[in-house]
């Protein structure tokens, strides 16, 4: 009787599929760019400059905390917010009155902790034509805060709607200089 030859098992890796292997590549890439950041560099003392040692305080980076919203109520809330928000992009504020016919719409929900930070989204009406909008918006909205807390209401929830022309400039329904 003739023998039959053993087969051999296929190798695992070549068995996985090229997305598996990207995503694993991806995966790996990302863990190793995850390292801590490198040491500081010493400092360097100007002549100028008051000497750490001086009876003058240590130079400390301090970072604004938010201001305090005297609002009574989400509606008198968003017009705070709007205002912080156009303080915070105002490159991107469409100066003028919008055009007749607008490339996107969204009308967003907004949840603000006691500390004037994002603490939820919800679309009411998300103008799914245009995802490219939605994600700015939201991108937007959390790249704004801290916002002013709202420390009369401890936390709110605020609606506003977006007016977002084609050039990617957009203005806020409650601080809107209209239409053409």
């Amino acid at each position: 009787m003739p023998s039959i030859p053993p087969q051999r098992a296929p190798r695992a890796h070549a068995a996985r599929p090229s997305w598996l292997r990207w995503l694993l590549a991806s995966a790996m890439a990302a863990l190793a760019a995850c390292k801590s950041p490198p040491p500081e560099a010493p400092a360097v003392q100007d002549s100028k400059m008051p000497s750490r040692d001086s009876a003058a305080a240590p130079l400390t980076a301090t970072v604004a905390a938010p201001k305090a919203s005297a609002a009574i109520s989400a509606r008198d809330y968003r017009k705070d917010a709007a205002a912080h928000l156009y303080s915070q992009n105002q490159q991107r504020i469409y100066q003028g009155k919008l055009p007749a016919m607008l490339y996107a719409i969204g009308v967003l929900e907004v949840d603000i902790d006691r500390q004037g930070r994002v603490a939820r989204l919800h679309w009411a009406r998300a103008p799914r034509h245009a995802p490219e909008v939605v994600a700015e918006i939201e991108r937007t909205v959390r790249a704004a805060a801290p916002y002013p807390t709202p420390s009369r209401m401890g936390k709110v929830t605020y609606i506003d709607t977006w007016l977002w022309d084609k050039s990617g400039n957009f203005q806020l329904d409650t601080l809107t200089e209209g239409q053409h």
